[in-house]
Parts: structure tokens; C-alpha cells; sequence
């Protein structure tokens, strides 16, 4: 069993300084509550809303936000995973990254652009399969738009993933209320694993975010769930206590 925190941040515009300092305080609230690992939301180090400023700030996986993000591990003991503009080549990619301040850190890169804003900053990559170890348990990543597509959770599911961890970006409006409130939970079901959907919130560069950050358990319930405004979130992620659900639900073994 480990405890996770999520958090939901309204970041402070294109200011990677002042957001890692947010994640860095979110860190230690993390630490105290006994989470050994922090999620915070798509492009969090350097907004999401920052147009094409994001780009100036892209950096190369082992660059300075990577680097400082490892830091804050270090010292907090708590990894993390965080959004930033990965530079490589002439690529920028809307990437996150884990990182537990000792091993090496792994970085995933968005697959599914959502929209013209989206295209007109990043590169897409391949579609690939994110995994890494947390305290016994095998995480994998995706962002925001990459959820909503059966297929990634599926092929993440199928390697072996316990937990799926999610920054996003989701506006506000219907179809960000419905995702987070009846998508992520069937994703969870359907594949018998966790997800971690930690959101954005407030107003950034000419978005609102949904808020309502998620994490949902292999049966579908919710294990957490923040409302509209900026919040911590924390769960303890047992897989021991879903085999039940797992048993009766055999979607994987069965496909």
C-alpha cells in the first residue's frame, strides 16, 4: 500500500520559479500527510495557458525543472510527477515527468493534441507504454486528452500497470465534468486499476479549468475528489483490497 497526494493548482502563469515553489510547498503537506508520491497538473511548471511563451521555456529532459523538480523529491521524500515543456531537438513536447530525486528520472510524452492551441505549440509522439516502480507498485503515465482514448489505458493496463497517473488541463463545462466525474471511473473499472486525474483550476492565459481532480479505485469508486478551487488531495492506494473486484470483473484475462 502507498498514499498519494494530488495537487489541484492554479498556476502562476508562465513563472516556472514561482509554480515549482508551489509544487515544492505542496511537497512537504504531502510529506506530513504520509504520501510518498505527488501528482500535480499538465504543463504545471510552466502553465498551460502561456501561448507561445510555453515554447521559450521549453527544456531538455535533463535540464533545470527536471533537475529542481529532483531536488524537491530529495528533500521532501516525496516524488513526483509534474508537467513541463520538454525540449528535444527541434521538437517541444507537452511532457511530464517522475522523478523520486535518486533514480533516473522517466518522462512521457503527450500522444493525443487536443486542438489547434495544442498543435500549434507540441509535437506529437508515438503513442508508448510509460512505466516505472513506486514502492512495489508499477505506475504508468498519461496526459489529459491521451485518457480519453480506450486504447492508452488499455495498453498500459495489459503491461502490468496497477496505477495510471493523469495530469491534465481540462476547461471548464460539460465535457470536463464528465470526464472527470463518469469517464475516469469506468477507465479505473474497465481496467481494473487506479487513476490518478489531477486537473488544473482557476483562470490561466484564456482558459478556466474544470477543477475536480479525481482518483478512482479498480472497482470504480472515488477515493478522492476536489471541487472547483485549489485543494490537496490524499488516498491510500491498496490493491489487496480490490481483488474481489478484480475477480469478478476479469475484463484483461478475458480480452
Amino acid at each position: 500500500m502507498i498514499r498519494i497526494a494530488a495537487l489541484q493548482m492554479q498556476t502562476a502563469g508562465t513563472d516556472p520559479s514561482a509554480n515549482l515553489a508551489r509544487i515544492e510547498s505542496a511537497a512537504r503537506q504531502a510529506a506530513q500527510a504520509g504520501a510518498t508520491l505527488l501528482v500535480t497538473p499538465e504543463l504545471g511548471v510552466t502553465s498551460y495557458g502561456g501561448c507561445e511563451k510555453i515554447r521559450t521555456l521549453s527544456e531538455p529532459a535533463d535540464g533545470s525543472v527536471v533537475t529542481r523538480l529532483g531536488e524537491i523529491a530529495r528533500k521532501t521524500g516525496v516524488a513526483l510527477v509534474a508537467g513541463f515543456a520538454e525540449k528535444a531537438g527541434d521538437a517541444v513536447y507537452n511532457s511530464a515527468v517522475y522523478t523520486d530525486g535518486t533514480s533516473t528520472p522517466s518522462v512521457y510524452r503527450k500522444s493525443h493534441l487536443y486542438g489547434d492551441y495544442e498543435r500549434g505549440l507540441f509535437t506529437p509522439d508515438t503513442p508508448s507504454t510509460c512505466l516505472f516502480s513506486h514502492h512495489g507498485m508499477k505506475l504508468g503515465m498519461l496526459i489529459c486528452y491521451d485518457v480519453e482514448f480506450p486504447e492508452n489505458v488499455r495498453r498500459l493496463a495489459l503491461a502490468g500497470a496497477d496505477m495510471i497517473l493523469v495530469p491534465t488541463a481540462t476547461p471548464m463545462g460539460y465535457s470536463g465534468s464528465f470526464i472527470a466525474e463518469k469517464m475516469i471511473p469506468v477507465r479505473a473499472f474497465e481496467n481494473q486499476i487506479f487513476i490518478a486525474y489531477v486537473n488544473n483550476v482557476g483562470r490561466d492565459g484564456g482558459f478556466d479549468y474544470a477543477g475536480q481532480s479525481i482518483i478512482a479505485a479498480p472497482d470504480g469508486s472515488v477515493l478522492a475528489q476536489a471541487g472547483l478551487s485549489q485543494e490537496l488531495l490524499t488516498a491510500a492506494i491498496d490493491p489487496g483490497l480490490y481483488a474481489r473486484s478484480r475477480s469478478e470483473n476479469t475484463y484483461l484475462k478475458d480480452l
